[in-house]
This record gives structure tokens, C-alpha cells and sequence, in this order.
């Protein structure tokens, strides 16, 4: 039987490098899902899911962000059109705004007339991304442990002002990313099988980085990840060709290069 540490690889692997757990299990199990039921998350769910975030790891216990839980129809169908046009916002029955969230601490510097010169600088917003992210996965990992599927929204940033307007949020915040999250339909295309992941040897190094970049492995997860979106009946571009499109333009940004005076206008100096 193949074991999910053999689907995310999409090749057999010997048992014994695998370390099974449950909680192992669902992480190797992550899909990206795009297609919800209508159905409203149970009682306690979502809070369940929060606290798993707010359990994450948070640096020197500041707890810089916050989320922005969004079940109102007509903002989700806003959002959708912000973060270009992603139909399974609007079908999600909630959808989460993940915000780097140095509000509450500069409102009580502010009472006692302390100037907090950490936001004038890039690691303000570096450390606040981070602990967000951090939050975040804890709470996708919580998700689908309880059964309900999440995909996570770049394109929350495509239109950075417009999000901060409509969310109403404050100075020293912005939006880092967003995710959907919902119940997967029966017939989602998500369900039917884990998408392969670069070998784990072009990925992790020991000790230092590597001096090759495994090209001959990047070769044969090619030919796997174009198989696997054969399969799948998906029309995409290879791996590489789709990684460099991504990377290669201003346009690929889709507004996101004007984020610099977005978040300094928000309070973040980025020095």
C-alpha cells in the first residue's frame, strides 16, 4: 500500500524513512482545496482553529497578528474581485485575512509616550510576516486534522490599499496573505491525489548548502509533476517554465510591487 510520505514524493520510499504519526499524516496529506460545500463551519470550529493558531510559536510572546474572519457574502465577493478574481473566496463559507498586527502595542506605547522605533525598520515587517505564517499553518494544519480543506491567497496583496479600506484596518497593520476554508465538495479535484513535492534531496542540506543543485533530480520531478498534471487532465506549463513565468516579470506581481509605500504609509519604515 503506498503510504502518504510515497504520494508526496510520488515514488516508492523505504518504510523505514518514514515516521509515522497522525499528526505527520494529515501534514503529508495537504491539498490545496478550491471547491467548498455551502455548508457553515460547525459550533466551536473556527475557534478551535484560532486558539491552535494562537498557539504557534510567537516571537518573545509580542503575538503580532491577527485574522479577520469574513462570512459576509458581499465582502467575500469584493475580496474575490482584490485577489484576482478567485471564485473559491467567494464559495468558501469563511475566509481568513491573516494581518501582521502591531496595532495594540503601539496604541499603549503611545498612552505612556513611547516611540516605538523596531517599525522603522524592514524586520518589523519581516518578523510580523513570519509570526503570521507561523499562526497560519497552525491553524491549516488544525483545519484539515477536523476535515475541512484550505488554500491560501497571495492575491489578498494584489490590491493591498483597497483591502486595508475595506477590512477597516488600522495604522501598523497590514494584510499578509489570506485562506479559504470550508468543507471540500464530494467530486473536488483536490481529493484525488497528493501533488508531488521536489525530492527531499534537493531541499534539505546538512551542515551547509550543497554545492549542486540536484539538476538531474530536477530533470525526473519534471517528468513526475507533468505526469501527475496529466493525470489530473491539467493543462500546465512544466515546473521550471511555470516558476520562471512567475518570476521573470513586474506584471507577475499583479500590483503587489507597490507594496513598499503601501506598508510605509501604514507606519513601516523599512529602513
Amino acid at each position: 500500500m503506498t503510504t502518504v510520505f510515497q504520494a508526496r514524493y510520488g515514488a516508492t520510499q523505504a518504510v523505514d524513512e518514514y515516521a509515522a504519526s497522525p499528526t505527520v499524516d494529515v501534514l503529508l496529506s495537504h491539498r490545496s482545496v478550491r471547491s467548498y460545500q455551502d455548508t457553515p463551519l460547525a459550533p466551536g470550529v473556527l475557534e478551535s482553529i484560532v486558539a491552535a493558531a494562537q498557539s504557534a510559536s510567537t516571537s518573545s510572546n509580542v503575538q503580532i497578528w491577527s485574522v479577520v474572519a469574513v462570512d459576509d457574502p458581499v465582502l467575500k465577493n469584493t475580496l474575490a474581485d482584490l485577489s484576482g478574481n478567485q471564485v473559491h473566496i467567494r464559495t468558501a463559507p469563511v475566509f481568513l485575512a491573516w494581518i501582521v498586527d502591531y496595532s495594540r502595542v503601539a496604541a499603549l506605547a503611545a498612552e505612556q509616550g513611547i516611540r516605538l522605533h523596531h517599525l522603522e525598520f524592514v524586520e518589523s515587517a519581516l518578523n510580523g510576516i513570519s509570526n503570521a505564517s507561523i499562526a497560519a499553518q497552525n491553524a491549516a494544519v488544525a483545519a484539515e486534522s477536523l476535515g475541512l480543506g484550505t488554500v491560501y491567497i497571495g492575491g489578498l496583496r494584489n490590491h493591498t490599499e483597497e483591502v486595508i479600506r475595506l477590512l477597516q484596518l488600522p495604522r501598523f497593520t497590514f494584510p499578509a496573505f489570506g485562506m479559504c476554508l470550508g468543507y471540500p465538495t464530494a467530486d473536488s479535484p483536490e481529493k484525488e491525489r497528493i501533488k508531488p513535492r521536489l525530492p527531499a534531496s534537493v531541499v534539505l542540506h546538512r551542515n551547509h548548502y550543497g554545492a549542486s543543485f540536484g539538476a538531474e533530480q530536477l530533470r525526473d520531478y519534471e517528468a513526475l509533476i507533468g505526469q501527475f498534471y496529466a493525470d489530473q487532465g491539467i493543462d500546465k506549463q512544466s515546473w521550471l517554465a511555470q516558476s520562471i513565468q512567475r518570476l521573470r516579470t513586474v506584471e507577475s506581481l499583479h500590483g503587489r510591487d507597490r507594496l513598499r509605500d503601501v506598508l510605509q504609509t501604514q507606519g513601516f519604515g523599512l529602513s
